[in-house]
């Protein structure tokens, strides 16, 4: 029997939901934790007239759709960057409108996270999801088929393209954390970032691939679409949707006001600080992800050897893949054991491979001109540190912020990091080359001016690296108090949830306090919340 209570002053409306024992075992069970603050009844997730527990089972098939889903994405995402130098030849661009390819594309996403993760939030996630994954493999299709007169209308697409991807980045972290907690959560955060670097390197790998094969760069686009309907698929059977807040024991916990989500967070330190990391890791790999298959490329020509692009992206594709797995991998197991023993291990990793991957980009950069063997294996080494914190940084944010703004969170940090990382990187790189060419005798387009051009310009991303660095461990100074405070106001959510009274006021701002004289008094406990 549901029992509903007075809204309060931001329309958040609490319900109790009954528990329900007949199917398999619950994701999370009361006896997984070990301390009096976590002790919490077992959840279930409504469907329908009907209370369904999500069980272990069903969990695990939705984190395998979710990785493919987010796999695919990244696939996507750097196809482009596989067949850079064929869509240069057949658009007849420069390197700054090369990187408005990647920069008109996060923008577009960076614009529309907010969006979506207002409705995340609210609605149906699963239903956004579906219409976002749909929207984006049809415009990703329709590029393919752009004449070479018409380069801004591709360019166009490409930047819709990020409106479907925002639909899907914001919203699938939420589902996560709604259906697994604590070491679990870290475990399946660390499987669901596995498919950026393995989505990254396959998109290298295939779309240079399939435009050789093909003898098209065209037909490189034309992949990932069907694989799309694939997905849409796979969210409309598979995927179940979670009650907000269920793996920490809530069923039914409602939103406040977006003003005031974003007021809080603002107010969370850990979470603004993590997210400047998160932009400068961002910046690095937007302009390393763009532009290091084509400066491989010229390094190479100037060396006396003829490049072959396929052979590059493929070699790249499987650096980034491999790299990406070691680091996700590494992060989140260092993750998982040093919380144990220092409450501040994440920030902390998360500066120590910011800080670590410094020196290998910059000797990376170095070595660029003389030998292309060293070049690749501090490339390797570089991304592997740079890749330590992906889960880490979700894992952070989902720790530090209450269910119901988790979206909203999700939203604000890719926002932020694009907006001032990848959205402009590939770009800023571009210019900045193009400018110095002309203090450069001979062809702009020449591999000799290219290279030594692009060489200035990426010198730029170790020094961001260092800045990165700088904000996690700001993260390390705040990031025990953020957690403690967010674990207390769920607490309280799930115990107005199960009947107690609130007073009138917004009931996540302030301190919390549970008066016993009050609780003496009532047979239903009173929850004062300043």
């Amino acid at each position: 029997m549901s029992q509903n209570f007075p809204p309060f002053d931001d329309t958040v409306q609490l319900e109790i939901m009954p528990v329900d024992f007949s199917d398999e075992s619950p994701i999370i069970q009361s006896a997984d934790y070990n301390s009096d603050e976590d002790m919490l009844p077992p959840v279930v997730m409504r469907t329908g007239n009907q209370d369904e527990e999500i069980g272990k089972r069903k969990g695990y098939f939705i984190i395998a759709v979710l990785f493919f889903i987010n796999l695919l994405n990244y696939m996507d995402r750097f196809t482009i960057a596989g067949v850079l130098k064929d869509i240069q030849n057949f658009y007849d661009i420069e390197n700054r409108e090369d990187g408005l390819l990647q920069t008109i594309f996060i923008a577009s996403y960076m614009v529309f996270s907010p969006i979506f993760g207002y409705l995340g939030d609210r609605y149906v996630r699963k239903f956004i999801m579906t219409g976002g994954i749909l929207f984006w493999t049809v415009v990703t299709f329709a590029g393919s088929f752009v004449p070479k007169e018409y380069f801004y209308i591709f360019l166009i697409l490409r930047g819709l393209v990020g409106v479907g991807e925002a639909s899907y980045s914001t919203i699938a972290p939420t589902i996560i954390a709604d259906l697994f907690a604590k070491e679990q959560r870290t475990r399946m955060l660390m499987i669901f970032y596995f498919a950026i670097p393995v989505g990254s390197g396959l998109g290298y790998i295939v779309g240079s691939n399939v435009a050789k094969l093909f003898g098209q760069w065209q037909y490189a686009l034309r992949v990932t679409p069907i694989l799309g309907l694939i997905c849409v698929a796979m969210i409309i059977f598979i995927v179940k949707e979670p009650k907000r807040g269920m793996s920490e024991g809530g069923t039914n916990l409602h939103h406040t006001s977006f003003l005031t989500d974003l007021k809080e967070l603002v107010k969370n330190k850990s979470f603004i600080f993590s997210t400047l990391g998160f932009t400068c890791v961002a910046f690095v790999t937007g302009a390393l992800a763009l532009w290091a298959a084509l400066f491989m490329q010229d390094s190479i020509s100037i060396q006396g050897s003829k490049p072959d692009q396929a052979s590059v992206s493929l070699l790249f594709g499987v650096i980034t893949v491999i790299a990406g797995f070691v680091g996700v991998a590494l992060g989140a197991e260092g993750s998982r054991r040093l919380k144990q023993y220092n409450p501040r291990a994440d920030p902390l990793i998360c500066a120590f491979g910011m800080l670590s991957c410094t020196p290998f980009l910059f000797f990376a950069l170095v070595f660029s001109e003389h030998n292309t063997a060293a070049t690749w294996a501090l490339i390797f080494i570089g991304e592997t540190f740079l890749c330590l914190n992906w889960s880490i940084v979700a894992d952070i944010l989902l720790y530090v912020v209450i269910p119901t703004r988790r979206s909203t969170a999700e939203a604000f940090q890719i926002l932020t990091s694009h907006a001032l990382g990848d959205a402009g990187s590939p770009y800023l790189i571009g210019q900045v080359a193009d400018l110095l060419s002309s203090n450069f005798k001979g062809d702009p387009q020449s591999p000799q001016v290219q290279f030594y051009t692009l060489q200035l310009a990426l010198y730029i991303t170790p020094f961001i690296c260092v800045l990165g660095g700088a904000f996690f461990l700001a993260t390390a100074l705040f990031i025990e108090d953020d957690k403690e405070k967010a674990n207390k106001l769920t607490q309280v959510l799930v115990k107005v949830q199960e009947g107690l009274d609130n007073p009138a006021g917004d009931p996540l701002e302030g301190e919390i306090t549970i008066t016993s004289s009050e609780q003496a008094q009532r047979s239903r406990p009173k929850t004062n919340i300043a």
